[in-house]
């Protein structure tokens, strides 16, 4: 039986989803769960492979499991043997060729910035602490930039050397009180392309570069082009579409 699984993470302590060398992983944490509660080894398939330090509210993995006492039982149980910092949603059945990545039409991430002059010692494993004020409306001009179809290569680099164009169908900000909460949803995205977007947008807004710069850079489809990366602790991976 397959089984599809909503996953929600603080990756603080992770080095990725994907199981590393380096360090532990969320992948890691959920098979080891699972082979706890079975006895059963399995092979946990994320729809998108976070990196170090990033987090999920709306992670999809799909595994394969004999389990004879249904759903939510095993929803219960591994949640019971997950970590703190990870946790299983909601849980079902799927369908047996269900694959979370290669089936997935829409990816939408999350970046928060914390935009006071004053760090937050409560955001601060969340948001990225930025300082001085910065220009929203100058920062959602460029982001409307790249809705579209366009090629990112500015913006981070493809899986395995494929081409580097891309769908963007929602890029904005948004003001919650102190935090600056930027939306992105694609139907994929490149290595690092949130971070690096997330970069750059921060320079416009902040007015080391203009509008204009923004444009050019993306248009360039040269790596070079691009600001310093945002941190990876104020990303999250927020919910993946299917048909």
């Amino acid at each position: 039986m397959r089984y599809l699984a909503i996953i929600a993470y603080d990756g603080t302590a992770y080095c990725g989803f994907q199981k590393q060398l380096t360090g532990p992983s969320i992948q890691q944490e959920l098979e080891r769960a699972i082979r706890l509660i079975s006895g059963e080894e399995t092979t946990v398939i994320g729809a998108g492979r976070t990196d170090s330090g990033v987090h999920a509210t709306g992670q999809v993995v799909a595994f394969d499991l004999e389990w004879p006492h249904g759903p939510k039982t095993l929803w219960l149980a591994l949640n019971a043997n997950l970590p703190a910092d990870i946790a299983a949603v909601r849980l079902s059945e799927t369908k047996e060729d269900f694959h979370p990545r290669f089936d997935a039409i829409k990816r939408t991430y999350n970046y928060y910035i914390y935009n006071e002059p004053v760090r937050s010692p409560l955001y601060r494993r969340t948001s990225w602490h930025v300082s001085q004020q910065l220009d929203i409306g100058r920062m959602n001009l460029a982001a409307s930039a790249i809705v579209g179809e366009h090629d990112f290569a500015t913006f981070g680099r493809p899986p395995q050397g494929n081409n580097s164009v891309r769908q963007v169908f929602q890029a904005e900000w948004n003001r919650n009180e102190s935090l600056l909460i930027f939306t992105i949803e694609a139907n994929a995205f490149l290595y690092r392309m949130v971070r690096s977007l997330v970069g750059c947008l921060k320079a416009v807004g902040e007015g080391t570069w203009t509008v204009e710069r923004f444009i050019a850079a993306l248009n360039a489809r040269d790596r070079d082009r691009a600001a310093q990366t945002a941190p990876p602790h104020a990303l999250f991976l927020t919910s993946v579409i299917y048909e």
